[in-house]
């Protein structure tokens, strides 16, 4: 929380670029706004949970497709040796022969323990919650813009004020200078300022090297070449009044608790959950399908008989015992032929259909189906937790934030009367210092004293803006000045 709430927090890294040349060449000059929109159209984080929901659409469409019957059609060719079977007359032959098959077949589940139903419902809140977290994606980068956006504004105040101060310091030196000259400063007073110089000196640098980092920072959230330059948009002299409001921390929890994408994420991550424990009970019910089909097949092989009538023919059948004469008498005459039969005709002949009835009633497996429940079940009762710490997390999270802009307040009203009583010490005690009644260490002293207080008075401007926008936030509104 210290890291999203505290605006003071100063990057020690040195940039090369310095940040008046930086802004001098600024291309655009863009508000808050045009910084969140930019990083929400570009960001990648955006866009990989974009393609976890694409997926989850894709898994609920096909889940709704799993209740259609199912069509499957198959073809083989074999060329066989050997003993085998042929499949055209089920028989063992031992011969070389080519062999084809077909088939088609149908299948639909007319009941199954309501399992498809209950996953289509599940997969739909899995959609909606990847929804959610886009939406939460999205709203964890607006803070962070928000953040960079005002780190940048407050740096920028801290440079102006810095180099105000070198500015100073450099006239203060040439004073003490041209006084050495006529005798009535010491080379110790001189050293005094040209201490001051350089202490101002290394204000600036740090200052210029801290907002260059600042747009390093809104670049990279914005995913932008790290050398993009822009300017940012001060915001207006009213938006201090505008960030005072009279917001309650319950009303703001209450507002929030309503429409901030981390509840609803969690909400659904629950919701979905608890449906996937009727899934896995559906494992519990018998499953009855009915299906059916139709196939054919070819044997090269197989033969067919080809008979031909020649009427009638006498036989011997025996002969008289005592004249020993031959017995004859008439028997068709039917010659048979073997030709292998043709393909047509196989496939003709071979086609086949059939329709069924399949029911698969669950005895004992392990208690497979047993485990998966209690494994839903539990993980119902973690996202059930999860939940109720993402709404125990919301709600400290609003009450610190709603206290921290009432303690923001009332410091920067502090801030301000500090600042302007040291502004005062200091012109007091730079009148006396110039007609030699204060030494260069009051003098030193007290314009480092004013110096500080700007310092926090420009910090806590900028720490009451971010905050009052921080409770915007939270209220889902639009973030502007």
């Amino acid at each position: 929380m210290k890291k999203i709430y505290s605006l003071g927090l100063l990057f020690g890294v040195v940039l090369s670029t310095t940040v008046g040349s930086q802004i001098a060449s600024a291309q655009e000059v863009i508000t808050i706004q045009d910084a969140i929109d930019k990083t929400l159209k570009n960001n990648l984080q955006v866009k990989q949970a974009q393609f976890s929901a694409a997926l989850g659409d894709e898994t609920f469409k096909q889940s709704k497709h799993a209740v259609l019957p199912s069509l499957n059609a198959s073809a083989s060719g074999n060329r066989n040796f050997g003993r085998s079977i042929d499949p055209s007359t089920n028989q063992y032959i031992s011969q070389q022969f080519n062999s084809a098959s077909g088939s088609l077949s149908a299948s639909v589940d007319l009941f199954a323990g309501w399992q498809k139903v209950n996953q289509i419902k599940q997969n739909k809140l899995l959609l909606d919650a990847d929804k959610a977290n886009v939406d939460k994606v999205k709203n964890d980068l607006i803070l962070q813009v928000v953040t960079a956006y005002m780190q940048i504004l407050f740096n920028k105040d801290l440079l102006k004020a810095a180099e105000a101060q070198l500015t100073v310091a450099k006239q203060q030196l040439n004073q003490q200078e041209q006084l050495l000259e006529v005798g009535n400063k010491t080379l110790a007073d001189v050293s005094q300022a040209k201490s001051q110089v350089a202490s101002s000196e290394l204000e600036v640098t740090n200052a210029q090297n801290n907002l260059s980092i600042s747009y390093l920072t809104l670049n990279q959230l914005m995913e932008l070449p790290s050398d993009n330059q822009f300017a940012v948009q001060v915001p207006p002299v009213d938006a201090l009044v505008v960030a005072k409001n009279n917001y309650t921390a319950s009303e703001v929890v209450s507002s929030a608790m309503n429409a901030f994408p981390d509840i609803k994420l969690a909400s659904l991550r629950t919701l979905a959950a608890e449906k996937g424990i009727d899934v896995a009970r559906g494992t519990y019910y018998p499953r009855l399908s009915f299906g059916g089909g139709l196939g054919t097949n070819y044997s090269s092989g197989r033969q067919k008989v080809t008979e031909v009538d020649n009427g009638l023919k006498e036989v011997v059948v025996g002969q008289v015992k005592s004249t020993l004469e031959p017995v004859v008498t008439e028997v068709p005459d039917i010659v048979r032929t073997f030709s292998n039969q043709t393909f047509g005709s196989q496939i003709k002949d071979n086609f086949n259909q059939f329709v069924g009835f399949s029911l698969s009633i669950p005895i004992f497996n392990g208690f497979n189906a047993r485990s998966n429940v209690r494994r839903a079940k539990i993980n119902y009762q973690n996202t059930q937790v999860q939940e109720q710490l993402s709404r125990n997390n919301l709600n400290k999270v609003i009450f610190q934030a709603v206290a921290d802009l009432r303690a923001a307040e009332s410091k920067y009203q502090s801030t301000q009367n500090a600042f302007a009583a040291q502004k005062d010490a200091f012109y007091v005690i730079e009148q006396r210092y110039n007609v030699g009644l204060a030494n260069s260490v009051e003098y030193s002293t007290a314009l480092t004293n004013k110096n500080r207080a700007e310092i926090d008075m420009i910090q806590a401007k900028y720490d009451l803006l971010f905050k009052s926008k921080v409770i915007d936030y939270y209220l889902g509104k639009q973030i502007a000045f």
